[in-house]
This record gives structure tokens, C-alpha cells and sequence, in this order.
């Protein structure tokens, strides 16, 4: 009897060995060094930036994939934020206020989703790309753009732009009107934009100019929201 038994246990003892092996095999194992899932809010450069990186057309400012905040007191937001280059220190109350209801918001992090959705935003203007506008502008601002680029085709023109650079991007204002947080930033950007009409003639801008641009863009998001995202609210050309 113990011998039948010894013999079951072992061709059992085998099998659950090569059971555990093959599905290994099959199956594969994981070593810590795997790529993550696809970033759908990955940005991309050149043409593809306007229509396969619409990112779902959505520019995270400081709300996707955040890490943990860690815990700090207000004051010590404060102080740390002062460090921050490309913000007025005029902006900290409001700042203080959104982290109040938000504590992962970072403004480090959101300065450099503005600037990404600055130039994305103009791209895709100058493309007419109505489909990765649609996600980045509230509907007032959308609807404003979208009529511009009907305009715009009506009479047969087309825009060329080059995104030279953003020198400079500057938060300058930051508020919380009940659960919703508005913040302003001034962009300092260099463009070299033309517009042609249907025979290919310029009618606005130039081909070779470099032009300078200031603009006050003033981004929104509803805190109360599960939406981590921040649309383009408001647009003014700054001094």
C-alpha cells in the first residue's frame, strides 16, 4: 500500500511539474522591466502630433497619472512653489486654494502641460483639425475656433505654420470660483505663420518672418469632477 501510494504521489508530483512548466512557457514570466501599457497621452513630434497625438485629443495639465502627493502643509507648498520658475507669486493664494481640493495638483507639473497644450492647440488651428481641438476647448472657445477654420476654408485659404519656440510661460493667476479652478498663462512664443489663398498667393504673414506672440490663455477645470483633464477657457493677446 505505501509503496502504490509512494508511486501516485510521485507521477502527480511530476505532472504538476510539467503543468507549471509549460504554462511558463507558454504564459511567460515577468522580470520587473516590462514596457507599461501604451501611454495614450503620450505627445508626438512633426505631422503626426496634430492627428495621431490628438492624445485623445486631451492634454493632461496636473492631473494624469500622478504619483502620490506627498504630504505637505500649506506652508510648505508655499515655499516650495516660490522655487518655481514661470510663476508669480501672486498666483500662490489661488494655487493653495486648488490644492485644497486637489492635493496631487502640482504647478510644476501643470506649467509644463499648458505649454504642450499651447503649441498643440496652435498646430492644430493652423491644420484646421477641428477633431483634436474638440477635447482641448471648452465648447464657447471650440465653437469660436471652429467657425474661424469654416471661414477660413470658404474662402480657399490654408495656413502654414512653423512652432519655433516658447520662450517664456508664465503663471500668472490662479482661482477657485466654488469647485472650479480657472488658471492664466502668459505664453511668449515665436511662430512663423503664412496664409495663402486657392492660387497659392500669401495674403497674410510671411514665409521666412519670424513672429513674436503674447498670449493670455486662461485654462478650467471642475475639481469636483473625476475628468483629471484642463480645457482652454479663454484666449487674449497679452502686452
Amino acid at each position: 500500500m505505501n509503496d502504490s501510494f509512494d508511486l501516485t504521489t510521485i507521477i502527480f508530483a511530476l505532472l504538476a511539474v510539467f503543468v507549471v512548466w509549460k504554462l511558463r512557457s507558454v504564459l511567460g514570466t515577468r522580470t520587473g522591466h516590462e514596457q507599461p501599457p501604451g501611454e495614450p497621452y503620450r505627445r508626438q513630434t512633426g505631422a503626426d502630433s496634430v492627428a495621431a497625438d490628438s492624445d485623445r485629443n486631451v492634454v493632461r495639465l496636473p492631473g494624469a497619472a500622478r504619483e502620490p502627493a506627498q504630504q505637505q502643509t500649506p506652508d510648505d507648498r508655499k515655499v516650495a512653489w516660490s522655487k518655481i520658475p514661470g510663476l508669480d507669486a501672486r498666483a500662490l493664494p489661488g494655487l493653495e486654494a486648488i490644492a485644497s481640493v486637489d492635493p496631487s495638483f502640482e504647478p510644476k507639473m501643470f506649467i509644463s502641460g499648458a505649454k504642450s497644450a499651447y503649441e498643440m492647440i496652435i498646430m492644430s488651428f493652423a491644420a484646421g483639425n477641428s477633431v483634436a481641438l474638440r477635447d482641448l476647448l471648452s465648447k464657447d472657445v471650440f465653437e469660436s475656433f471652429s467657425s474661424a477654420i469654416a471661414a477660413r476654408e470658404t474662402r480657399g485659404e490654408s495656413v502654414d505654420t512653423t512652432f519655433v519656440s516658447i520662450d517664456k510661460a508664465l503663471l500668472e493667476d490662479a482661482q477657485l470660483r466654488g469647485t472650479l479652478a480657472q488658471i492664466s498663462v502668459r505664453f511668449q512664443s515665436k511662430l512663423i505663420t503664412v496664409t495663402r489663398d486657392s492660387t497659392g498667393t500669401i495674403v497674410d504673414g510671411s514665409a521666412d518672418k519670424v513672429v513674436d506672440m503674447v498670449d493670455v490663455w486662461t485654462f478650467a477645470r471642475e475639481t469636483s469632477s473625476r475628468d483629471p483633464n484642463w480645457k482652454l477657457v479663454a484666449t487674449e493677446a497679452g502686452a
